[in-house]
């Protein structure tokens, strides 16, 4: 009997987003599809990623450890995004990955309203607070004490994302995924409009079953051939260039903190990436109140002296998302899908998220591509969970303007004006009533179910309420949790190393 041939799934685009696509396919599904993925070689160096806290699923998935690929992807431990100046200047906050404690059923975040055991939420209701401000690593060098690390606070990752794609194509083609170093310049439709093939420039016409778009915000396959609507998010983001710098630095002297800082400035906010060996840094700005040459001098004076040599990238940004993240057989990954400010500094995790809806999809929609039969059931269902998860992204980073609480310059004074979502707007009258939770707004995937109180406690313009719930309730469970939370921080922050130290013993 004649062995059925594998699926033929073509990708377009490379980068981190078309090799993180190549390797999760084929470490999940292995000779099930014959993938080819259609780039240029090594390009511009791309900015640098950080990620949220299931980012080591992507990485379980291809059986690889952190002692395998974060030192060739210079990458360090992240516990959280640290937000300075958005509520007043030299005040700042974390967003942790960690998960909200809670006492007789609430989370701690509605008792502290109650009864704010300091001026803090953030180091009152997680652990990762302290050891963001002492810039400890969540992970113990390898030592006698066995067990010691399993109780570890969550984190992702820092990592420089031209390493990660080199590391990415040496996996992928090593276990048979085709690389054609090409460029696309047409993609031909067939009779009912679908895509029969793209034509390259040296290697000719690339046909396949199933196409996935990784072109970024190009969308070369979705949105220009078929022709897919986008859906901007312009209005309620405010930010349309940006500056980058990569920075040698001497990360002994500066440490190695455990988070990605976000910095609110006149026309936008500054982001600093700690990686091994440099920093990476950029500026997020509006051209209507900031012109390049100062949004740069903003970022190098923001980067110190050593920023004096690096160049500096400038890109124009564009935010939303297609209508459609999939149609007939093209489906769209990373930004080709949809794009948000990264004000999480997550976009490699979305292009994860992306992968485990659609890994499970790829075989039977290619079979059905062959054959003629429907698949709009899958189609509809990959559709609406990335539609959701971007909107819900809008959403949040949309609360960084609206709630925070600097007035100083007309960036910010119009940022804070923009129109919001219907969602977000329904969802702020609710939480004037009682602060959010999931059962009032849905948080994008990856984040942790406190991501809205935290911005809107830490942001400080709009007021949360502490709960009625809370009023017939004694405190006592509540004053525990606390304590043990503050007792837990002190003990961690005593008995783990820095990151710097952590990263130096375990390569020693």
């Amino acid at each position: 009997m004649r062995a059925k041939s594998p699926e033929r799934v073509v990708i377009v685009g490379g980068g981190v987003t078309g090799w993180m696509t190549a390797s999760y396919l084929k470490a999940a599904l292995g000779d099930d599809v014959a993938l080819t993925l259609v780039a240029p070689g090594e390009t511009a160096a791309p900015p640098d990623e950080t990620s949220l806290g299931d980012l080591a699923q992507f990485f379980d998935v291809l059986q690889r450890a952190e002692e395998d690929w974060m030192p060739a992807c210079d990458a360090t431990y992240k516990l959280a995004v640290r937000f300075q100046d958005f509520s007043r200047p030299r005040h700042h906050f974390y967003l942790p990955f960690e998960q909200m404690p809670q006492a007789d059923g609430f989370p701690l975040t509605e008792w502290w309203l109650r009864m704010q055991p300091s001026g803090r939420f953030d180091r009152d209701c997680f652990v990762a607070a302290w050891l963001c401000d002492a810039q400890r690593s969540p992970r113990h060098t390898p030592g006698p004490t066995p067990g010691q690390d399993a109780a570890r606070p969550p984190y992702g990752y820092h990592l420089d994302a031209q390493a990660l794609t080199r590391y990415l194509t040496a996996y992928a083609v090593e276990r048979g995924v085709h690389h054609l170093t090409d460029e696309v310049h047409d993609v031909r439709l067939d009779a009912r409009g679908w895509i029969d093939h793209v034509m390259t420039a040296r290697h000719g016409a690339v046909d396949g079953d199933l196409f996935i778009d990784c072109t970024g915000t190009r969308g070369l396959l979705l949105r220009r051939a078929l022709k897919v609507p986008f859906v901007s998010y312009q209005d309620t983001l405010p930010g349309d260039s940006m500056v980058t710098l990569r920075v040698d630095a001497d990360m002994k002297a500066h440490g190695i903190p455990p988070y990605t800082a976000i910095t609110a400035q006149a026309a936008g906010w500054t982001y600093s990436i700690p990686l091994l060996t440099r920093i990476a840094t950029g500026y997020v700005y509006a051209q209507e109140y900031c012109t390049p040459q100062e949004a740069e001098r903003t970022l190098r004076e923001a980067a110190g002296p050593e920023a004096a040599g690096a160049p500096a990238t400038h890109t124009t940004l564009s935010f939303g998302r297609s209508l459609h993240a999939w149609k007939h057989n093209c489906v769209a990954v990373g930004a080709a899908a949809g794009r948000v400010q990264p004000l999480q500094a997550t976009a490699i995790s979305y292009v994860h998220h992306a992968l485990q809806q659609l890994a499970p999809l790829v075989a039977p929609v290619a079979q059905a591509v062959r054959s003629g039969g429907p698949h709009t059931d899958l189609q509809e269902h990959y559709n609406t969970a990335l539609a959701q998860e971007l909107d819900a992204a809008r959403d949040l980073s949309t609360l960084h303007y609206l709630g925070a609480a600097r007035q100083d310059t007309q960036f910010w004074r119009d940022a804070q004006t923009c129109p919001l979502p219907d969602a977000l707007a329904q969802a702020i009258e609710r939480w004037r009533v009682r602060p959010p939770g999931t059962e009032h707004q849905p948080g994008p995937k990856g984040l942790p179910q406190h991501a809205h109180t935290s911005i809107l406690l830490g942001t400080g313009a709009l007021a949360l309420p502490p709960s009625t719930a809370l009023s017939p309730l004694d405190d006592r469970a509540a004053r525990q949790e606390f304590a043990a939370l503050k007792q837990r921080a002190q003990t961690l922050v005593k008995t783990l190393p820095t990151q710097y130290d952590y990263f130096s013993q375990i390569s020693a």
